[in-house]
């Protein structure tokens, strides 16, 4: 077993003179937490490298990093796991290569020597590193393909700086001003984690799916795009499709399960976690003597409490089921640190629930959680998806087509109103702009962001939706707040339904198949339904880790609108004296975004342009 190690890593190219060493040293311990198991340095002239260690397999020093190359001039910094790492060492040794270490960023350093840029295909994986190789004096960085792990960068007239958080890069660019755009974008609909820039002005992401390549010896950077999502059709019928589906699910799962730490899943009772939860279960009972733990986040709120959903999964596969049920007063005292931890604002506070599974996890020893995220992307899980389907069986079969679908749904548990509104208003960005203007007036500039603008113009077409949300409008964000609030608490979530494979087999499948007979997922559900009770296989309804808003949020009211009404940075975005004047019948969604903002830009002293 190799060396797999989910970390926090760090570099610094300076312009016009030598890396200071201390300040690498810093930069990197700024995130400590990331990698509580080791740390290391590596200066060389103008550039820095600096690592801080996870250890999950191969718990001794062999995978210390920074780490260089046998025979060349070539050292990582790598944050993340190689899943198939022992294939790809066998193929390597078969090449002639010998291994002088059991670790994983071994092996894809010896990819990199042996493959050049094209390694990245080979790998399946979450990965951010970057390589300085020496031979041509240039920095290679990457991220894996669907940027399950973060890469932020700087780049100034003097500097430039990468890193897993964005506190490593924020004392290189003086003062911290706000993105105006993704302020707007925020508080009009939530959105964030669409584009490349983050809240930070000058701060960027490497987006998924990207490499760079820096010229150590001028700071030009050059990015380019190694894997896309392109459209695919397969032809397997609808048997064929849940035998493969649960065969490719069930060997991503096999795969993220190796480690020489404690493993445990998510489990919050829904259909994805449920079957992740399920499948890594039967594994982990081969090797080990132990039951297999699950966390579940129980709400406080009656209308989005999955616990009795969970009890059933955590009877049925034995599981060691560990619940958590935070209170009000956990979240009011928490709030401060959930944005701390997140760095940026986020649209409300169901992440809340996330974070205290993680937390949970640490103090019981689990530090590798699997979880279901990814699942509702690839096989068509949100009932926004229902307007492509719907006008798919009216192209073809006319209005008896359409008819028939919109009552399929409804027995599904789809409610009529809901599907004639995403039908309907889905596809207008001009109707939904102006319900946002007419319920927002006190914003300023309350355009729609043009990531929604250009989902309204794919609402007809199921798998351009799905490609749009994995790289675009949903999943980027949902990975942000998986690996910010695990990798505070050291621990490392490994997603099976992201694993390539299976991402680009999902959406592959006729929408008529993902969505069949009215049921949301149904290869999955068909793939389950041997294995999971049917009350989780057949499950109408949806939730997934909410917090309880409406208890929390009303209760939390008065201190929200204390923060608003004091915000200077707000004061750029919104008419201050209306959102007084009506704070307490707004929404509260709205009435969190705008705290958010405003407790943001208090703790980390950011200013408006």
């Amino acid at each position: 077993m190799g060396s797999e190690l989910v970390c926090g890593i760090f570099g610094l190219l300076t312009k016009n003179g030598p890396v200071d060493a201390d300040q690498v040293d810093r930069l990197t311990d700024l995130v400590a937490h990331r990698g509580p198991d080791g740390r290391g340095v590596r200066v060389n002239g103008n550039v820095g490298l600096g690592h801080r260690r996870l250890a999950i397999i191969d718990l001794t020093d062999d995978g210390a990093q920074p780490m260089c190359d046998r025979h060349l001039p070539i050292w990582i910094t790598y944050n993340g796991e190689i899943y198939n790492y022992l294939e790809l060492r066998a193929e390597l040794e078969a090449l002639g290569h010998v291994f002088h270490t059991a670790s994983d960023t071994e092996v894809l350093l010896a990819a990199y020597v042996r493959w050049g840029e094209k390694c990245l295909d080979r790998f399946n994986g979450m990965w951010s590193f970057a390589i300085h190789d020496e031979r041509d004096n240039t920095l290679f960085c990457a991220r894996d393909r669907f940027g399950v792990k973060p890469f932020y960068y700087v780049n100034t007239a003097t500097q430039f700086a990468f890193g897993s958080e964005i506190r490593q890069l924020l004392p290189l660019i003086g003062r911290p001003f706000a993105d105006d755009d993704l302020i707007r974008d925020f508080l009009v609909c939530g959105l964030t984690d669409h584009t490349n820039r983050t809240f930070f002005r000058s701060v960027e992401k490497l987006p998924p799916g990207h490499r760079m390549r820096v010229d150590v010896s001028t700071g030009r950077v050059e990015v380019q795009r190694y894997y896309s999502l392109a459209p695919r059709s397969s032809t397997a019928d609808e048997a064929d499709t849940a035998r493969l589906l649960r065969d490719l699910l069930d060997d991503a799962t096999r795969l993220r399960l190796r480690s020489d730490v404690r493993v445990g899943t998510c489990l919050s009772g829904g259909l994805d976690s449920s079957s992740i939860a399920t499948l890594a279960a039967r594994h982990y009972a081969l090797g080990s003597n132990e039951r297999f733990f699950a966390i579940t986040a129980v709400s406080e709120q009656a209308s989005n409490n999955e616990e009795v959903y969970a009890a059933e999964v955590a009877a049925r596969s034995e599981l060691n089921w560990l619940r958590t049920k935070p209170s009000y007063q956990d979240f009011a005292s928490t709030t401060e640190t959930l944005l701390e931890v997140q760095e940026e604002p986020f649209a409300g506070p169901s992440i809340m629930m996330q974070y205290e599974v993680m937390k949970t996890a640490r103090s019981h020893g689990v530090i590798v959680l699997l979880d279901g995220q990814g699942g509702d992307e690839t096989l068509l899980g949100y009932h926004r998806y229902y307007a492509a389907w719907l006008l798919d069986h009216f192209r073809r079969a006319s209005v008896r087509g359409f008819l028939s679908a919109f009552s399929d749904a409804v027995r599904a548990g789809i409610s009529p109103r809901r599907l004639l509104m995403y039908f309907f208003g889905a596809g207008s960005s001009t109707l939904r702009e102006a319900f946002y203007r007419w319920r927002y007036t006190f914003l300023r500039n309350p355009d729609l962001p043009e990531s929604l603008r250009r989902f309204a113009r794919k609402t007809r077409d199921a798998q351009q939706m799905q490609i749009l949300e994995i790289t675009e409008t949903n999943l980027p964000m949902l990975l942000r707040f998986e690996d910010k609030n695990s990798m505070r608490f050291g621990i490392e979530t490994r997603l099976p339904f992201l694993d390539y494979r299976f991402v680009e087999f999902a959406l592959s499948l006729p929408t008529r198949i993902k969505l069949n007979k009215g049921w949301a997922k149904w290869p999955l559900r068909a793939a389950m339904q041997d294995l999971l009770p049917g009350s989780i296989s057949w499950r109408r309804d949806k939730i997934g880790f909410a917090a309880p808003d409406q208890l929390w949020l009303n209760q939390h009211s008065p201190a929200m609108y204390e923060k608003v009404s004091n915000s200077a940075l707000l004061a750029r975005y919104v008419d201050l004296a209306a959102v007084r004047k009506k704070f307490y019948r707004l929404d509260l969604g709205m009435r969190w975004r705008l705290y958010c903002v405003a407790l943001w830009g208090e703790r980390f002293g950011i200013e408006a342009p």
